[in-house]
């Protein structure tokens, strides 16, 4: 197949697209992929020039870390969870993120994810072994909060939301469940973090829900949203 890759060396270098002929097989994750083109000391593209490397993140390569989050096919993935035989036509487009600054070709800075965490103090502090409520109503709510601890901050939702840009005043798919998670957790802070929900989230959401289709932890982020714009 033909493999096409949106390339930057550095973050102020220019953009460049640069083919691959790569022989696949059905079977092959995108990680795999792109593994197999920098597999050779000297590297060719499509036109037979000698070219270098490509940079991309992993660390797991199980779904488990988001690092390898790019774009393929237009679609946000992560590379190690994507497979030939779940992509269309005999072209394989990858590129970046484009809600995140591009470091090195596939590798974007996606420190802002954690800066607004942090500025927002959307952390978990303690837990209220009292806390009241049905047997019934603690699992559900127990089993939702357990779901969003599985976020990877792997930066698909924000890559998807019609609403996000810089991450300067609306923080995300991400952010929101976060503010479920600390909110249900940490009652002395719940009515700071769903102040904060609704400055950086909550006003701001078209509920467009496409970053729940991109999630590889399937999270549900409309119930957290539900809750806490309730």
């Amino acid at each position: 197949m033909n493999v096409r890759i949106l390339r930057q060396l550095t973050p102020t270098s220019p953009t460049r697209w640069e083919g691959f002929n790569v022989d696949v097989t059905d079977d092959m994750s995108i990680a795999g992929l792109l593994d197999h083109i920098n597999y050779n000391d000297d590297i060719f593209d499509d036109q037979g020039n000698l070219t270098t490397r490509i940079g991309w993140e992993c660390s797991c390569l199980q779904g488990a870390c988001g690092a390898c989050a790019m774009v393929v096919n237009d679609q946000p993935v992560l590379a190690c969870e994507t497979f030939v035989r779940d992509l269309k036509g005999s072209t394989i487009e990858i590129r970046p993120l484009r809600k995140f600054p591009v470091v090195h070709d596939l590798i974007v800075d996606r420190s802002s994810i954690h800066e607004n965490l942090t500025s927002a103090n959307v952390c978990i502090e303690s837990y209220d072994p009292n806390e009241t409520g049905s047997q019934a109503k603690l699992v559900k709510r127990q089993r939702h909060q357990y779901e969003i601890a599985k976020c990877l901050k792997c930066g698909l939702c924000l890559e998807v939301c019609p609403n996000y840009t810089n991450g300067l005043t609306f923080f995300g798919a991400l952010f929101a469940n976060d503010c479920y998670l600390v909110a249900m957790r940490n009652k002395s802070k719940a009515a700071e973090i769903k102040a904060l929900y609704g400055e950086h989230f909550g006003r701001d959401c078209s509920k467009a829900l496409s970053c729940m289709d991109v999630c590889p932890a399937q999270i549900s982020t409309i119930s957290s949203m539900a809750h806490l714009n309730r």
